[in-house]
């Protein structure tokens, strides 16, 4: 709200958060969306998602205010790299847009390294507001507290949208998380960092949930970062009856019957694109596998006991 006004076109890479294209309405801006689209029919990483270099180029105009990077990308775990990055920083610079870099999932990728934060590239920190979350950071979701950083003359703007929204929270919380980076800048890199062991644990979590999945006949893009995974479901679509559900997406039938009849719950991935592209997200289911152990295998047990039934009818 502190640099969109009214006619502004924001560009809005999808899939996305679901907030990003409210809250640029709300500015008064002009979502924008181009899909991240699977190089190959047998894709199956977030890393061979990518943008098209035309449509990237083609979306750019004399109108465009900004656009969203999420990165590591919530669904789909994708982690640019910096050849992309540098892309996307390129058109930036010749049209003079600014680059809102949402990086809450930044110390959970499972390539060590291999996050490039676009505010750290030449030319990019004077145009770049990058956010972060302690939620997402220290796993206390609950905890609705998170910063933005950037150069003055773009945080002054969001300062003073800031104090007469948000205004302030909790100062316990604060402390608290101010605390937590404290203990974590001073072991950071070693075995015992936060940051460390989470990417640890959860890179064994993805890896089981995705091979147990596999091993159904299902189709998990492994992601690079982030705690969700995608899976593509429609080994089951021709042999399920969904036409009790009244949904236009397919995905949204798919998850809402499961819901119901085998009380399993992910998440329809096409409500994280735009109209016109939902059809790209209705292929899959998003899980979140920030879970316990029992928890992950309870949900391959049910979908074993699934396929199981339906193979045998």
């Amino acid at each position: 709200m502190g640099h969109v006004n009214p006619g502004d076109e924001v560009i809005i890479i999808e899939p996305y958060f679901d907030c990003y294209e409210p809250m640029v309405r709300i500015a008064g801006g002009t979502p924008v969306f181009i899909p991240l689209v699977p190089s190959g029919a047998g894709t199956r990483s977030s890393k061979d998602w990518k943008l098209d270099p035309t449509a990237l180029d083609n979306i750019f105009n004399s109108r465009t205010k900004a656009i969203i990077l999420n990165n590591p990308n919530n669904p789909l775990g994708k982690v640019f790299s910096k050849s992309e990055l540098e892309e996307i920083c390129q058109l930036c610079e010749k049209h003079n847009v600014l680059i809102i870099s949402d990086d809450v999932y930044e110390h959970i990728v499972y390539d060590e390294g291999s996050l490039v934060r676009v505010g750290s590239l030449p030319g990019m920190w004077e145009r770049t507001i990058t956010i972060g979350s302690a939620g997402k950071t220290f796993s206390v979701t609950g905890w609705k507290l998170g910063w933005a950083y950037g150069p003055a003359h773009l945080i002054k703007n969001c300062q003073v949208v800031h104090q007469h929204c948000v205004h302030q929270i909790p100062t316990p919380i604060q402390e608290a998380v101010a605390r937590a980076f404290e203990i974590e800048l001073s072991r950071l890199g070693e075995p015992d960092s936060y940051f460390v062991q989470i990417s640890r644990k959860l890179r064994e979590k993805r890896d089981n949930l995705a091979a147990g999945l596999e091993g159904l006949g299902f189709k998990p893009i492994i992601p690079e970062g982030g705690y969700f995974l995608l899976v593509d479901w429609t080994n089951l679509e021709n042999k399920l009856d969904l036409t009790g559900e009244n949904d236009k997406e397919k995905d949204y039938k798919f998850v809402k019957w499961l819901s119901k009849t085998r009380g399993l719950q992910v998440i329809p991935p096409s409500t994280f694109y735009s109209k016109d592209h939902k059809h790209i997200g209705e292929r899959f289911v998003r899980f979140c596998f920030i879970k316990k152990d029992e928890s992950l295998q309870d949900a391959v047990e049910i979908l074993k006991k699934l396929t199981s039934e339906l193979d045998s009818e």
